[in-house]
């Protein structure tokens, strides 16, 4: 779930008021569907604040404090790079104390989108906040587009300063996605964004289950009825158009987190996988491996015993 995006959760499009806020609505859609914990994303400074704020709201939210690629020109814009750190790091060792930071990130690198931020700005601060996974001791919650040879590049250097990473949104080729797994503390992140052409398809199937997550990225990345993994969803929510809104439906073109059972099915049945619920558990326990290795040893086991779903 993406902080920074939150105003759709609040009935806000494109700086329009659609409908009330319904956040709470949201949630517990979620819960209803099976969702044991949400990670909310920060990707600035200020986003990484409202995520803290967020995940202190519920037990079951936890977030990430750190600096998406194309937002890294604030470290510059802040007037003192160098200050712009250190307050990231309190943040995050105040979210620490708390028991909600669980990553740093989202960060990485997009060169899909260089016009809100050019590739050496972004690489110089992407392997900064490496710094921010070795002094909090934090996984990493990461971003790659377009970039996968200075990315993996990057990694490389720094991959003995972060315990282990999530590539998430995933979206390119199988070279790209054998990089990745080249990484013995990486896995990779799927969501709708994910799941469009039958190449993503191909490629998420050959992806091993052991290194895999799944996510939604809402409100963003919902699996459409023109994508590839379409036909491949079991589970489906009344939805309505934000001019209608109506609590007891999704909004159209609105992504949940209660949808990540969508990614799931589709997910099993490009792997040709019958046994949905033991996939849920084994990519839970992943998740729960980076993020959550307190608990992992109590909870995860046993929700792995119980049959819980993601």
């Amino acid at each position: 779930m993406n902080s920074r995006t939150d105003g759709m959760f609040k009935g806000i499009y494109n700086g329009k008021q659609c409908h009330v806020s319904d956040i709470a609505t949201v949630l517990s859609r979620a819960w209803s569907a099976g969702v044991d914990r949400i990670i909310v994303t920060g990707g600035s400074l200020e986003e990484s604040k409202e995520a803290l704020a967020i995940a202190e709201t519920d037990g079951r939210l936890f977030c990430t404090v750190g600096v998406h690629p194309t937002r890294c020109k604030e470290f510059e814009e802040s007037g003192d790079p160098e200050k712009h750190f250190q307050a990231l790091l309190s943040l995050a060792k105040e979210g620490i104390e708390k028991g909600k930071v669980v990553a740093i990130g989202e960060c990485g690198l997009d060169y899909d989108r260089l016009h809100f931020c050019p590739a050496e700005v972004q690489k110089k601060y992407f392997e900064k906040q490496f710094e921010l996974a070795y002094a909090t001791k934090l996984p990493m919650f990461l971003h790659m587009r377009a970039a996968a040879d200075d990315f993996c590049e990057i990694v490389e250097r720094n991959k003995d300063r972060f315990t282990a990473g999530v590539t998430h949104s995933f979206t390119d080729g199988a070279e790209d996605r054998d990089k990745l797994l080249s990484f013995q503390n990486m896995y990779i992140g799927v969501n709708g964004c994910s799941l469009k052409t039958k190449e993503n398809l191909d490629v998420v199937r050959d992806i091993p289950i052991e290194r895999l997550m799944i996510e939604t990225d809402s409100p963003y990345c919902e699996i459409r009825s023109t994508h590839a993994g379409n036909k491949l969803i079991k589970s489906v929510w009344p939805s309505k158009k934000k001019e209608k809104y109506d609590q007891e439906s999704v909004v159209k073109n609105r992504n949940e987190p209660c949808l990540v059972r969508q990614v799931l099915e589709v997910v099993a049945g490009c792997k040709g996988i019958s046994d949905i619920e033991q996939l849920s558990r084994t990519i839970y326990h992943n998740t729960c491996r980076v993020f959550f290795p307190q608990d992992l040893d109590s909870a995860a086991d046993a929700l792995l015993s119980a049959g819980h779903d993601p």
